[in-house]
């Protein structure tokens, strides 16, 4: 495995499987978060019951919590590990240029050359996205441990966090358009016969996934969903303590 890892071919796989791991948890995350558009709902808000069920799934098998630190861990493994790949595949392909090589690059897209830039800009985003959401670092509005719905609307109030979210989504946009088909090419499931649909199909795929995350910003910004009951919070905070 290391020396799979080692070669140029072997790391381009590793980092097209752990590309394909990430895309995989935007989609689940993009159905968990599609939980909102329920609104506020009575006694719980169903954003707010499917984060506690995340929670509390596999028990009383696993203790509370345990699934989600396992997915987090793969996940965090995957980003590690694509990065890494991307980092290293880039210096090779760098140092293996020649000493005048030409700087203009003919008939690339814009989303591959910027496929590096995109890459840094939705890792600082992923770092701020984690500190507002998940550790309550960034809580201008405030936030609240377990009341999901209520987060996401005071949050989404504001305009400039509207404008920050759309903005990452356009560069994951532009990230996944080309990484999606870069990963077809890698896992050789490319050809002649299929590479225009497999490229509409990225493109069609990146487009589901901007909209169906850029929904949920501008649909409480535009005040389409209701603003939280106070009795759905006490309900969240409530389920937390327990």
């Amino acid at each position: 495995m290391i020396e799979f890892w080692r070669s140029s071919v072997g790391k381009k796989n590793i980092v097209a499987v752990t590309g394909a791991i990430l895309i995989g948890y935007l989609i689940l995350h993009m159905v968990g978060n599609l939980n909102s558009l329920y609104g506020p709902g009575g006694d719980e808000p169903r954003v707010d019951w499917y984060a506690h069920w995340l929670r509390v799934f596999g028990e009383p098998l696993v203790p509370y919590a345990f699934v989600l630190w396992v997915v987090r861990a793969i996940l965090l493994s995957a980003l590690v590990i694509h990065i890494t790949g991307i980092v290293q595949l880039t210096k090779r392909n760098r140092a293996a240029r020649p000493a005048n090589f030409p700087a203009k690059r003919i008939g690339r897209s814009v989303e591959s050359i910027a496929m590096l830039g995109t890459g840094v800009l939705i890792l600082a985003f992923i770092i701020f996205h984690i500190m507002q959401f998940t550790t309550l670092t960034i809580d201008v509005t405030p936030l609240k441990e377990g009341a999901v719905y209520a987060n996401l609307y005071y949050v989404f109030q504001k305009w400039y966090f509207v404008a920050i979210y759309l903005a990452a989504l356009l560069l994951i946009g532009m990230h996944l358009r080309h990484g999606v088909w870069s990963l077809f090419q890698t896992l050789g499931l490319d050809g002649p016969s299929r590479n225009a649909k497999l490229r509409h199909g990225a493109t069609v795929f990146v487009v589901i996934l901007v909209v169906g995350f850029g929904s949920i910003p501008v649909l409480f910004f535009a005040d389409v969903l209701d603003p939280p009951n106070t009795a759905a919070v006490v309900t969240a905070l409530s389920g937390v303590a327990a």
